[in-house]
């Protein structure tokens, strides 16, 4: 692997009083673990993927040959197959990543302790403090590039700038194993040219909204009137005017610091189509008890619940709605999931993929217990749910789960096995 290729473009000095941001993206990740255990890997095109007979068979990464091919990240293995018959696909092996990835934060936690993740791979650096020790940002990137070429035996891309989002995109635009500093002197030539598409979280439907008034690079969006962009895209427009003029402000959180989420989802693609709301209820079973779990171990409630569909033809839907309290009991997930999906849903092709999303979360009380029988069988419910917690904390996660999941064992693989036919809880 050659590792040691320093990109380090000529830049004007950064001004003392403005942040100075580092943002780390690890080049092809998953691929270049696995090539570090089977070096011969390197010689082919390789593609880390799940497993395409459970119907989990996406593109997780890619390494640079396979890239040539025009293989994306995301795409079913099937049609990367198509693009390059002689792919290899290797099965993820999480445990190395995780691995890997703690041992390259403990080399960015000796330059600062304001590291921010942003995914497994990916993190912010706030080194403004730090550049009296270890010289100005692009030494302190170029540093740390070498050290987890040397030390780790991976490569990573820096991006150095004043803000997270222009970090960001600079670790973007030079890879692999480069770095690229954006200045408020480079940026209308080195960002504003970019497709909208490469500004942080601007996805397809928001391409689609910019692009319907002509906006089509991060450009068009730093020169239209924020007035315009509010009206015709909502608050997201003024969002996105203000990473394209780099008057982002947000700041890098230190090591170890949790916000509060917005919102606390999961879904999955099943073993085969989805046929009938009874398929659909098995699957939403099985996401509303992680997502529920999550929400009671964090200690939150969800108002707002969202489902995500999409079909055999890869096309899909997204519907919301409100509830009329707080919850984080399985059984509401599910019935909630199941109102939306069969008022929204005519069932004219099978189901792929679903997904659960509870949002405008709130923390919760303990609740006295009420004289009304509704209210007393639902702190019942509470104080079941949280038991089962309480057994899954102890023997495991699968120890308990809903009858429903047991009920179709070809839509997904279960993790238990049924001794006994279902209650509406089933423990063994």
């Amino acid at each position: 692997m050659e590792c040691m290729q320093l990109i380090t473009p000529n830049i004007l000095p950064v001004h003392s009083r403005q942040r100075v941001i580092l943002h780390a993206d690890l080049n092809h990740f998953y691929a270049s673990v696995e090539t570090y255990f089977q070096p011969e890997l390197a010689r082919v095109p390789l593609a880390v993927g799940g497993d395409p007979e459970a119907r989990h068979g996406i593109v997780l990464t890619k390494n640079p040959i396979a890239k040539k091919f025009g293989i994306k990240t995301g795409e079913p293995l099937w049609e990367a197959k198509k693009k390059c018959p002689a792919l290899v696909v290797v099965r993820p092996h999480y445990d190395r990543y995780i691995q890997f990835a703690n041992a390259v934060r403990s080399i960015y936690e000796q330059y600062t302790d304001q590291v921010e993740s942003f995914g497994i791979d990916e993190a912010w650096m706030e080194v403004t403090g730090s550049e009296k020790l270890f010289g100005e940002g692009v030494k302190i990137a170029d540093e740390i590039r070498r050290r987890i070429c040397d030390e780790i035996g991976i490569t990573v891309s820096v991006g150095v700038s004043w803000n997270k989002v222009f970090a960001k995109l600079g670790s973007d635009l030079k890879k692999p194993n480069a770095t690229t500093v954006i200045t408020r002197q480079n940026m209308e030539e080195k960002v504003w040219p970019l497709d909208i598409g490469e500004l942080l979280y601007v996805g397809p439907a928001m391409q689609k909204k910019f692009r319907r008034y002509g906006i089509n690079t991060v450009g068009d969006i730093a020169r239209s009137n924020p007035a315009f962009l509010l009206q015709q895209v909502g608050k997201a427009g003024q969002m996105f005017w203000t990473y394209a003029n780099g008057l982002d402000d947000a700041p890098v959180h230190k090591s170890g610091y949790n916000s509060a989420p917005k919102s606390i989802g999961n879904s999955s693609t099943t073993r085969r189509d989805l046929l009938n709301i009874a398929d659909a209820r098995v699957i939403f079973t099985m996401l509303a008890e992680e997502i529920a779990q999550r929400m009671r171990e964090d200690g939150y409630k969800g108002r707002g619940l969202q489902i995500y569909v999409r079909d055999n033809q890869m096309e899909g839907i997204e519907r919301q709605t409100r509830l009329l309290r707080p919850t984080y009991l399985t059984n509401e997930l599910v019935d909630t999931a199941c109102q939306l999906l069969e008022a929204n849903w005519k069932w004219e092709r099978g189901i792929r993929t679903l997904g659960i999303r509870m949002f405008d979360l709130q923390r919760f009380e303990v609740e006295q217990m009420s004289m009304l029988p509704e209210e007393a069988k639902r702190l019942r419910w509470e104080m079941l749910e949280r038991a089962v917690d309480g057994l899954r904390e102890r023997h495991g996660r699968h120890i308990a789960h809903y009858g429903a999941l047991f009920s179709d064992n070809s839509l997904y693989e279960p993790h238990v096995v049924v001794l006994r036919p279902p209650a509406p809880f089933f423990v063994h």
